[in-house]
């Protein structure tokens, strides 16, 4: 078990609780329906995945926390490589998502990877 003192993840430098206070629901599916095409459905696929992780209640605080410090990193309009260039943008964005889901990966059920790839059918079909 991880103690939630010492748990912190690190991407470019920056803990990831530093991003917490840029997420909300409404500015992650607004960033996700604007940049859905551009993000792809990998980068897309680790994001819902996350959200839905999060939004169970059986996941432990500090799980969320690190689950909201990513997606706030995702959603925010300043980061390591700006959103807006081709491909390159999103590297960042996919590091981060990966890492977060690497970290909490023992409270990501199946049903949350089920919901994100349904949800994904509906965007990509």
């Amino acid at each position: 078990m991880k103690d939630e003192t010492t748990q912190q993840v690190i991407l470019a430098g920056e803990p990831i609780e530093e991003h917490q206070g840029h997420y909300s629901d409404e500015r992650f599916w607004a960033k996700v329906g604007r940049y859905a095409k551009a993000a792809g459905e990998v980068t897309l696929s680790r994001a819902l995945t996350l959200y839905y992780a999060a939004r169970d209640k059986d996941t432990p605080v500090w799980a969320k926390t690190t689950i909201y410090g990513a997606l706030g990193y995702f959603i925010s309009p300043l980061d390591a490589l700006p959103d807006l260039t081709p491909l390159v943008g999103y590297t960042d964005d996919m590091g981060m998502l990966a890492v977060a889901l690497m970290t909490v990966a023992a409270y990501v059920k199946d049903e949350h990877k089920d919901r994100a790839s349904a949800t994904l059918k509906r965007w990509f079909s």
